[in-house]
């Protein structure tokens, strides 16, 4: 319990921290809102009071001061564009991206976990050879190109699957899974390929360690060789790479989100981005900053459950 007390406690600087870059990369950023939003032929006066009214016209300082004690009651402002409260935009978003990357990072782990196992277990025979075929094809392939052709494939040729869209949960299950598939295999074969080879990476040194030709000379099985102590210690910097990929997971969701039409946070921060739409900007980005912030305190505590000398 004090080790996991320790570790969210070490979040709360991480996170003051966060926001201060957040903040600063957007408003020192070229391009001014104001001038987006008034139009070309908009005079001093206008523009003064535009920017007034936004509260832009104060300092940095005190912006932030405001943003943060706004964030920290629930509050991330009102986009300049259409007058919606962050939140709710947000709201009707980070379902349809937290859906991608949690089934993404699921088919990837399913998948490549057993895959870099039997490579290491059997390296240097063709199962070795043809997974590692497989994890550089599959890591090589741009986003947009394998999105393509499991487009042509799926949903054009053989119609099993929608071409684009989303369906919410509250649609129904199946509509929602249907959605789910080709964005899902899309992004999960990039990760499927790294994560492949950082298993069979992994398990190839521990299976040289002296603990493991222990564990065989006293008669122990296969399975509680292989799966009980060489995957246990070997598993440690592959739950590493996949803390570390998920905020690379958002990033290559832009792509997905516009091949599919996924109505994703990525897709609208880039919107956002053009518009110089900074409460949206300063939101999306902060809510992300503290889902991978989340998720690598999730890593951490595993790292406990696998290794309990890492809590000590």
């Amino acid at each position: 319990m004090e080790y996991v007390i320790r570790r969210v406690l070490a979040t709360v600087p991480v996170m003051l921290v966060v926001s201060v870059i957040v903040f600063l990369l957007i408003h020192l950023a070229p391009g001014d809102p104001v001038l987006l939003i008034v139009g070309d032929f908009a005079t001093p006066e206008q523009i003064a009071q535009t920017r007034a009214a936004l509260g832009l016209d104060q300092p940095l300082w005190h912006q932030f001061v405001v943003w943060v004690g706004n964030v920290v009651r629930g509050d991330f402002g009102v986009s300049l564009f259409n007058q919606m409260p962050v939140s709710q935009l947000l709201g009707q978003r980070i379902g349809a991206t937290l859906s991608i990357a949690f089934f993404t990072i699921l088919v990837a782990v399913m998948l490549s976990i057993p895959l870099g196992v039997l490579a290491a277990y059997r390296a240097g025979s063709w199962i070795d050879r043809l997974v590692m075929v497989f994890a550089v094809c599959a890591f090589s392939m741009p986003v947009f190109l394998t999105g393509y052709l499991l487009v042509y494939t799926f949903a054009l040729k053989l119609q099993w699957l929608p071409v684009q869209g989303y369906r919410g949960i509250a649609e129904g299950v199946l509509p929602w899974l249907k959605h789910l598939v080709l964005p899902c295999l899309n992004l999960g074969l990039l990760y499927t390929a790294l994560l492949t080879r950082m298993t069979r990476a992994s398990m190839l040194e521990v299976l040289h360690e002296d603990y493991i030709r222990t564990a065989r000379a006293k008669g122990l099985s296969r399975f509680r060789v292989v799966g009980l102590h060489a995957l246990r210690n070997a598993l440690i910097p592959v739950v590493t790479v996949i803390g570390l990929q998920v905020g690379v997971l958002f990033t290559g969701a832009i792509l997905t989100e516009t091949i599919f039409s996924w109505p994703g946070v990525g897709k609208w921060l880039i919107e956002a981005i053009s518009r110089r739409d900074y409460p949206v900007l300063q939101g999306g980005m902060l809510l992300l900053g503290v889902v991978v912030m989340l998720v690598n305190l999730l890593v951490d505590l595993t790292y406990g459950v696998i290794n309990p000398r890492i809590r000590r």
